[in-house]
C-alpha cells in the first residue's frame, strides 16, 4: 500500500478532542454497500454452524464491527486480551465498552506465572533485544490467551483491511486457510474498508473509540510496542518500530502460504 498518510495525523489538541473523525471520516463513493456487506457478512457470521466470536484490540475497526454487532443484535459475543501490558486509555475503554455492549465482552488475560517468570528471567524490556524475545512475550500475553479465547469456536471475527499494510493486503472477506485462521472460518466483514470509511461510520453513528487514536496512534497493541507514527509513516509503523517490516505481527494474524 502506499504511505499516504498525512491526513491521519492531528495536529493538536487535548485527548480524545475527535480530531481522528474530523481529521480522517472521509466515506468512499461506495460506503453504503460496503457497509451493507459487512452487515450481510456478519448477519452470515452469527448463523455459522457452531459458536462464533468477535475478536476486539479495542482499535478503531474493532469498535466499529461491536457496533454493528449490537446494532444489529446480533449473537454474537466480543473478546478482548488483556495482555497486561495496555495503554491505560485502552483499559478505560475496555470498562466503557464491558458497561455499554449489548454482547457481551470476554476478557482472557495471560497466565501470571508465565509472565512473572518471563519478566524475571528477561527483564521489562526483553521485546527490544531480539525477535525471539518478543515473539516469546507475545506468545505468552497474546498466543496462549488466543488459544483459550478460541477454543470450541467454529468461527472468528477480525478488522483486517486490505489497506492496513502490505501483508494484509489480500485479506479475504471470508478466509478459511488453515494456518491463516487457526483451523475455524475467518470472517473479515472490513477487509474492503477505507480508513476514511471505517472514521465516517464512528463519525456517523458517535461510536465510542479509543482516544489514543487522536494522538497519532492509527494501530493499538501493548504499551511498550506502540508509538505514535510520523508523517509519511504506515499505518502499521508504530508497531515494533524497531524491525524489520516482514516482522510485523504478533502471530494472531499469520497470512496464509
Amino acid at each position: 500500500m502506499s504511505s499516504a498518510t498525512s491526513s491521519l495525523l492531528p495536529t493538536a489538541g487535548p485527548a480524545h478532542g475527535r480530531q481522528a473523525v474530523s481529521l480522517n471520516a472521509r466515506a468512499s463513493s461506495d460506503f453504503a454497500a460496503k457497509q451493507a456487506h459487512s452487515e450481510r457478512l456478519l448477519i452470515q457470521a452469527a448463523a455459522h454452524a457452531g459458536a462464533v466470536t468477535q475478536a476486539s484490540s479495542l482499535g478503531a475497526e474493532d469498535v466499529v464491527i461491536t457496533h454493528l454487532i449490537n446494532a444489529l443484535a446480533l449473537d454474537i459475543p466480543v473478546f478482548v486480551l488483556e495482555t497486561g501490558a495496555l495503554h491505560t486509555e485502552t483499559l478505560a475503554l475496555l470498562e466503557r465498552t464491558e458497561a455499554s455492549s449489548r454482547a457481551p465482552v470476554q476478557v482472557y488475560r495471560p497466565q501470571h506465572e508465565q509472565v512473572i517468570q518471563f519478566v524475571r528471567r528477561e527483564g521489562q524490556d526483553a521485546m527490544y533485544r531480539s525477535l525471539a524475545l518478543r515473539k516469546e512475550c507475545c506468545a505468552i500475553r497474546k498466543m496462549e490467551p488466543l488459544a483459550r479465547a478460541l477454543a470450541g469456536k467454529s468461527g472468528w471475527i477480525t478488522g483486517l483491511r486490505r489497506e492496513q499494510s502490505n501483508a494484509r493486503a489480500d485479506v479475504p472477506a471470508i478466509d478459511t486457510s488453515e494456518v491463516a485462521t487457526k483451523g475455524l472460518t475467518k470472517f473479515n466483514p472490513l477487509a474492503d474498508w477505507t480508513w476514511g470509511d471505517v472514521w465516517h461510520y464512528i463519525a456517523s453513528n458517535d461510536v465510542d473509540y479509543n482516544p489514543l487514536h487522536d494522538q497519532f496512534y492509527p494501530s493499538v497493541g501493548c504499551a511498550p510496542c506502540t508509538r505514535a507514527i510520523s508523517l509519511g509513516e504506515d499505518f502499521r509503523a508504530g508497531r515494533w518500530w524497531w524491525e524489520d517490516e516482514t516482522a510485523k505481527e504478533c502471530g494472531l494474524h499469520v497470512k496464509a502460504a
